[in-house]
């Protein structure tokens, strides 16, 4: 007969699946509105953010509820500590979506200069950065959720290359500062949105490994031991 637990974990998983599918509904749509300069699109998200939302408080609900009514220890300890830091971060990506379609629906057109920065990467490169962390959560693989950890580097240097050149066009073109403001704000949400994915990748890590890895600490915790 299945452990009561295991009825609840499963069913956990499956919350924490249903609401990783409309953050990362979400944050496609949310990079879509930028570039096409679709309004409808960034007020889709918004409207999205109120099915995280409730999801948020469903998943919190059930940890507690499961920590209630049972006992876990080992893995399955470690796996309902981490969905509540999980949900958190699918929450946070979820309001990180919504604060770039509040200012995609400020833009009256694209500016001139989006082609030279380095947005439409960076969006493709947190895309894959969420899949890969809600994919290492729902395989508990821990090799995927160190290529996510791994990737935040890149991104890091791409928001940093990126803020650079905008701060180099305001000074040259003082008629494009509101709009180089604008995405200059718009490229640090997409890089918190990369550490939120590195987040949920070291819950993975954490869930498999018992290891935790914080502060990008995992540079020492991937070396060999004799390294």
């Amino acid at each position: 007969m299945q452990r009561q637990m295991d009825i609840q974990l499963e069913k956990l998983k499956k919350m924490m699946i249903e609401m990783s599918s409309i953050v990362e509904n979400q944050v496609e749509l949310t990079f879509l509105s930028v570039k096409e300069g679709n309004k409808d699109l960034a007020k889709k998200v918004i409207e999205l953010d109120n099915d995280v939302d409730k999801y948020d408080v469903k998943i919190e609900k059930l940890c507690q509820r499961i920590f209630a009514l049972n006992q876990p220890y080992a893995m399955d300890l470690r796996f309902i500590m981490s969905a509540f830091a999980i949900n958190n971060n699918l929450e946070r990506i979820g309001d990180i979506a919504v604060n770039i379609s509040e200012s995609a629906i400020s833009l009256k057109a694209l500016p001139h200069f989006i082609e030279q920065t380095k947005f439409f990467e960076m969006s493709e490169v947190v895309k894959e950065m969420l899949k890969d962390s809600i994919d290492s959560y729902i395989r508990t693989d821990a090799d995927l959720s160190k290529k996510v950890i791994a990737t935040d580097d890149k991104l890091d240097n791409l928001n940093s290359e990126n803020c650079s050149y905008l701060k180099e066009l305001m000074k040259k073109d003082s008629a494009a500062i509101d709009e180089a403001l604008n995405f200059f704000v718009i490229s640090r949400q997409v890089e918190r949105m990369g550490d939120h994915c590195t987040n949920i990748a070291e819950n993975v890590y954490f869930i498999v490994e018992a290891q935790l890895i914080k502060h990008k600490y995992e540079k020492q915790m991937f070396l060999d031991e004799e390294e």
